[in-house]
């Protein structure tokens, strides 16, 4: 009796997981796609409001290349009842409300359009689509949404800054210890060592510096130079640069956020005739976004440095 009342619950269990399934709506679009809606919402837009909506896009094998989630940016859209419906995704996002949340499955050329498929989809290459409505809101709401969101992404920004340095302090400190060298440190993480006194006039705010350097990883990798013949002895030498001059002394209005924060900072420290090397952590370089080629995310950068002149 136990069995047959399991058997009957749970088919009972199946019979109303495939009812829920088939009360989900599903709609086609003029030119055939058809779409599901998830969830559906209830809040239309009326002419001057904004849609804000996710959207993921999906290839035939599941792998995203479209992300607003990722890129942590909505979409929106300022809606008109007179906009023209040229495609069925433009029916689809100009059908969307409040609370909307919608699949569906379609060709590239019908998802994209003719002219803008991506170079890596063939047109008949199934994509696949997920979109959620955030909100239905006026101009205000849009503005109020994104500084919110901007501010968030400040914060977020901010603390992991934090973190990241209190990790690449740690990692200088260790190098540091390990080549055996003794170096001074700024209250924001610089580390640096005087490794030859000039007799010039002392770097200022808004002065020219002429700088000869050499940028290395924190392993040792050599990834620029202003001398051309460490250039060509570390394999980084570029013919075209030095056809134009390249390998001179690098000028620096100093104190202007020209440079990454650790040069600014570094080179105010200096007179003509310094010779120094900077330790810098990746918050004061080129942060998480890294600077492509060599030059990864959360990148410590090491700088050799010399002062050959200094315009007042």
């Amino acid at each position: 009796m136990k069995k047959i009342n399991a058997f009957v619950f749970s088919v009972m269990l199946l019979a109303t997981a495939v009812g829920l399934m088939s009360c989900k709506k599903k709609m086609t679009t003029s030119d055939g796609i058809e779409y599901t809606f998830v969830k559906e919402g209830d809040t239309k837009p009326n002419n001057g409001d904004y849609i804000l909506y996710h959207l993921i896009v999906k290839n035939d094998k599941d792998s995203t290349f479209i992300s607003t989630y990722d890129s942590n940016m909505p979409g929106y859209i300022l809606y008109n009842d007179s906009l023209p419906k040229e495609s069925g995704m433009d029916e689809i996002f100009l059908g969307l409300k409040k609370g909307d949340s919608i699949t569906l499955v379609a060709k590239a050329e019908k998802i994209f359009g003719e002219n803008n498929i991506p170079m890596f989809l063939k047109k008949d290459q199934d994509v696949k689509v997920q979109i959620g409505v955030i909100d239905v809101t006026d101009q205000a709401g849009v503005e109020t949404y994104f500084n919110a969101l901007q501010e968030a992404q400040i914060k977020k920004m901010e603390e992991n800054a934090v973190k990241q340095l209190a990790t690449d302090k740690q990692l200088i400190e260790d190098y540091l210890k390990e080549k055996n060298i003794q170096a001074s440190k700024t209250e924001s993480g610089l580390y640096y060592v005087i490794e030859k006194q000039g007799e010039g006039p002392e770097i200022e705010t808004g002065n020219l510096a002429f700088v000869h350097y050499a940028g290395f990883l924190l392993d040792g990798t050599l990834f620029d130079t202003s001398m051309k013949e460490l250039a060509q002895s570390n394999g980084v030498y570029n013919e075209q640069r030095d056809s134009m001059g390249g390998y001179a002394p690098l000028e620096v209005a100093v104190g202007e956020g020209r440079v990454i924060p650790g040069w600014d900072e570094g080179l105010g420290l200096l007179k003509k005739g310094d010779k120094a090397k900077f330790f810098i952590p990746s918050t004061l370089a080129y942060g998480e976004r890294g600077a492509g080629g060599m030059i990864k995310p959360n990148s410590i950068l090491i700088f050799d440095v010399e002062i050959t002149d200094v315009q007042k």
